[in-house]
């Protein structure tokens, strides 16, 4: 073979690697990240030395202790009161910036994504509070939905409005999400969440007087960040007493959310005691047609009867239309109960401790074996009162859904009369 044909592949090859490395260097750090998704970061070094794959499910569980820990830490030091009764204005920035793509495939559908799973993470854990959207776009805040308690109402809405265009203005939002919330009564906390993806905000007048109306109305504002950190979101969350926090990436996005969930420190001047008529209404009978008074509409079967007004609803927890009863029902206030007192924290067990033969060998919740191979005790907790072993994915489970400790429960029954 001629020589001269080998070095002419040899030298389209080298500037085929060397396009490919422009290409690679060219590349921002998050299209690399997308680009090679970064197996080796799967890996760590164990104590011998070898390379294994990393336990996703035990770095999600040390998170979960940090998140806890710093809550336990904060309610412990001082009697925090909490407000059980929430309005909350959820606003999402749909302006021209939320089609940027450093969020795969863009900010807005990240951030739809995400305010779906807070939606229900929030009724879940505040079953007696309501929530409303507003999207801002084109420099102009539209209310999506109003405050309600039906997360599938407000889903339905917010993926049938999956668009983005023009400017942002914070000034609009603050001044429509005021005008809804300064009309809501005492023992209500007034909430606003936004979702910023600009970097900057085009506004009619000065929003420094509309930041101190908030303010002055006790509207707690908080805001999570797309882009970049912005002086006036800052500024507002300052003086409104909320936070202000900015994604990295998507999963951090999604956990910046969720610690809105749970119901936060209630502001000083609402931290009074308030009696608040509530009615716990019957199941309709099936068969019986009746108007409802939420979609003014004839239905068949189903629903509930308001006690004071007889008036149909077709879902709780909700206010009645006709007579502005709070309609509720028993495991609602159950699931709320549960802020005002928190299970203390399990403690960690360290697996070399003198005695770790003596251990208990399973869990006391799920029942599963505790030891890994080679009769080594595994990642355990134990709760510091009964002092029962518990594995991760059980204490997690108690902390965030069952909210009582089966072994303190167990002694409790047991004790005699």
């Amino acid at each position: 073979m001629d020589p001269r044909f080998n070095v002419a592949e040899k030298r389209s090859m080298n500037g085929e690697e060397e396009e490919e490395e422009d290409d690679e260097n060219n590349m921002e750090a998050w299209e690399r990240a997308y680009a090679d998704e970064r197996s080796w970061e799967s890996l760590q070094e164990d104590e011998s030395g070898l390379l294994r794959a990393i336990d996703s499910n035990t770095l999600h569980h040390a998170q979960y202790r940090r998140r806890l820990r710093a809550l336990s830490t904060v309610s412990t030091a001082t009697r925090i009161q909490k407000g059980l009764i929430r309005y909350l204005y959820v606003v999402i920035d749909f302006s021209r910036a939320a089609s940027e793509t450093d969020f795969k495939p863009s900010r807005m559908a990240v951030a739809a994504k995400h305010v779906e799973a807070f939606i229900r993470e929030f009724f879940d854990q505040n079953p007696l509070s309501h929530i409303a959207l507003v999207t801002i776009r084109d420099g102009v805040a539209q209310c999506l939905t109003d405050l309600g308690g039906s997360p599938d109402s407000h889903i339905k809405a917010l993926m049938g409005k999956l668009e983005c265009s023009g400017d942002s203005s914070l000034q609009n939002a603050l001044d429509l999400v005021h005008g809804y919330l300064d009309q809501i009564p005492s023992y209500g906390h007034r909430e606003v969440l936004i979702l910023y993806s600009a970097l900057s905000t085009c506004d009619p007048g000065d929003i420094m007087e509309t930041i101190q109306k908030c303010k002055n109305s006790k509207i707690r504002c908080s805001v999570v960040g797309l882009s970049a950190e912005i002086y006036i979101c800052k500024h507002l969350c300052q003086e409104t007493g909320g936070t202000y926090t900015v994604a990295m990436d998507e999963a951090h996005m999604k956990e910046l959310l969720l610690e809105h969930a749970p119901p936060p420190p209630a502001i000083a001047e609402f931290a009074v005691s308030n009696l608040i008529k509530m009615g716990f209404p019957q199941r309709a009978a099936e068969g019986v047609v009746s108007i409802c008074s939420c979609h003014k509409e004839a239905k068949v079967g189903g629903g509930y009867t308001c006690p004071r007004c007889k008036a149909r609803v077709c879902e709780l927890p909700t206010e009645c239309q006709i007579c502005g009863l709070t309609l509720v029902s028993s495991p609602h206030l159950a699931r709320s109960y549960h802020h005002l007192f928190p299970i203390t924290p399990f403690n960690d067990v360290p697996p070399t401790l003198p005695n770790s033969h003596k251990l208990p060998r399973v869990c006391f919740g799920c029942q599963q074996p505790l030891i890994q191979s080679g009769n080594k005790p595994g990642l355990r907790v134990a709760c510091p009162n009964c002092n029962q072993h518990f594995c991760l994915d059980c204490d997690i489970y108690i902390h965030e859904s069952l909210h009582n400790c089966p072994g303190c429960e167990s002694q409790r029954n047991s004790k005699p009369p």
